[in-house]
C-alpha cells in the first residue's frame, strides 16, 4: 500500500501583488532637473530672445529707430562668444530658473575708448547680496563684490521687503515638481510589467516546492516549457488552475488625472499656454495672448532695465519687438499689409519685406486709390477736379 505513504500534495496558488509594488520615495528635486518645468522655462526664453532689441528716440513725430554702434552692439554683439539670442536666452533662464527672480550682467569698459566691452552673465549659483544699511545693496559673484552702477541688473516679482532683488518659483513649484516626479517614476514602474501579471497559476504541488524560488523555477520549466509555434500546450488533468487577470490601466490608478492637474499648476505658476506642456491643443488666440501679455512683459522688463543702466540720453530708450513672434498666416499678412498700402499708410516694399521677398526698386513709391497710382499724381485725376464745364 505504498500509495498511501506518499508525501501530502496540496492545491496551492503562487500569489504574486497586482499592485505597481512599493515606490522609493522622493526627496529634494531641483527645479532644473523636472522637464516639465524647464520646457516651459525653455519657451519662454526661446520666444523672448527671438525678440530684436531696437534702440529707440522719442521725438516730436513718434519714437524713430537709431541704428549705431551702440544699438548693433547690443543687438548683434552684446557679449564676446555669444550673439543676442543666446545672451537673451541665458538672461531669461536665471530670471526664472536659476537667479530665483534675478539675472545680473556686468558691464565691462574698454580702458582706450571708454565704450561698452561685453556684458558678460554672471553665473547665478554663485551670486549672493549685501544689504547695507542705507537702503543699498553689493552683489558678491566668487568673492568679488559689484555696486549697482557696475552691472545690469534684471527682476522678476520684487522681493516685499528688498524690492530691488526678485522672487522666483521655487516655493511655489517645488511641491508640484516632487508630485510630477513621483508620478513619472510611477508611471515607470507601472509600465514595466514586473508588478502586472497577465497570469495566476495553481499548481497541484507539496506546500514545500512552492515555498522558495528554486522549487517554483523547477516547477515553470516542467509544466510550462515553449511549444513550437501553434502547437496545443498538452498538461495533465486537473493538475493546474490557470486564471488570466486583466491588468490595470494607468487610467485605473488615476496617474494621468493627477499628472495633468499637475502641469495644468505649472502652466499657470508659470503663465505659459498648457499645450506648451502637452495638455491639450494648439489654440491661436491663446498663443498670441500669450506673446501678448508673459512674452511682452518680460521683454518689458529686459527693456527698461537697459535703458535705465546703459543709456545717458534722455530722448533714447530700448524696445524688444514682438511683432514677428505672433502666430500668423501668410493670407493674414497680405490682407492686412494690402489695406495698409491702399491707406497710404504702407510702401510696397515694406509689405514685401513682411512675407520674407526682397525690396523691388518700383515699389518704393507711396500709392493710392483704386487703381493704384503714385500718390504725388493724383492731381491729375480729371475725377478729383470736377467734370467740364458746358459751353
Amino acid at each position: 500500500m505504498a500509495f498511501w505513504k506518499r508525501e501530502k500534495k496540496t492545491r496551492s496558488s503562487v500569489t504574486i501583488p497586482l499592485g505597481i509594488g512599493s515606490v522609493d520615495e522622493i526627496g529634494y528635486v531641483k527645479l532644473a532637473d523636472h522637464p516639465d518645468i524647464v520646457t516651459g522655462i525653455n519657451k519662454i526664453a526661446d520666444l523672448v530672445s527671438n525678440m530684436t532689441i531696437h534702440l529707440m528716440e522719442n521725438t516730436d513725430k513718434g519714437d524713430k529707430r537709431i541704428k549705431n554702434q551702440l544699438s548693433r552692439k547690443i543687438d548683434i554683439e552684446p557679449c564676446r562668444n555669444m550673439t543676442r539670442k543666446t545672451w537673451l536666452y541665458k538672461i531669461v533662464r536665471d530670471l526664472l530658473l536659476y537667479g530665483n527672480g534675478n539675472s545680473i550682467v556686468h558691464i565691462g569698459v574698454d580702458s582706450n575708448t571708454g565704450l561698452i566691452d561685453n556684458l558678460t552673465p554672471f553665473p547665478m549659483q554663485c551670486v549672493t547680496y549685501d544689504d547695507l544699511e542705507d537702503g543699498g545693496y553689493l552683489v558678491d559673484c566668487n568673492d568679488k563684490k559689484y555696486t549697482p552702477d557696475e552691472v545690469v541688473h534684471f527682476v522678476i516679482n520684487p522681493h516685499p521687503l528688498y524690492p530691488y532683488r526678485g522672487t522666483g518659483y521655487k516655493v511655489a513649484l517645488s511641491e508640484i515638481a516632487r508630485n510630477l516626479t513621483q508620478a513619472n517614476k510611477t508611471k515607470n514602474n507601472f509600465m514595466s510589467g514586473k508588478y502586472m501579471p497577465s497570469l495566476i497559476v495553481s499548481v497541484d504541488a507539496m506546500t514545500e516546492e512552492l515555498a522558495s524560488a528554486e522549487g517554483r523555477e523547477k516547477i515553470m520549466e516542467k509544466y510550462f516549457a515553449e511549444t513550437d509555434g501553434g502547437k496545443p500546450w498538452i498538461i495533465p488533468a486537473n493538475l493546474l488552475g490557470v486564471e488570466q487577470v486583466k491588468p490595470l490601466s494607468l487610467k485605473d490608478i488615476a496617474i494621468i488625472e493627477g499628472m495633468e492637474l499637475d502641469k495644468k499648476t505649472v502652466a499657470a505658476i508659470l503663465d505659459v499656454p498648457p499645450f506648451f506642456l502637452g495638455i491639450g491643443e494648439f489654440k491661436k488666440e491663446e498663443y498670441n495672448n500669450f506673446i501678448n501679455t508673459r512674452i511682452h512683459s518680460i521683454g518689458q522688463i529686459i527693456a527698461q532695465t537697459l535703458t535705465r543702466d546703459l543709456l545717458f540720453n534722455q530722448n533714447w530708450f530700448f524696445r524688444l519687438n514682438p511683432r514677428s513672434l505672433f502666430s500668423y498666416n501668410l493670407d493674414e499678412m497680405v490682407s492686412a499689409g494690402t489695406e495698409m498700402v491702399d491707406r497710404n499708410a504702407m510702401r510696397r516694399n515694406e509689405l514685401r519685406d513682411w512675407v520674407g521677398l526682397d525690396p523691388d526698386e518700383e515699389m518704393e513709391e507711396l500709392i493710392i486709390l483704386e487703381n493704384y497710382i503714385p500718390s504725388k499724381q493724383l492731381g491729375n485725376q480729371s475725377k478729383l477736379k470736377g467734370g467740364e464745364e458746358n459751353e
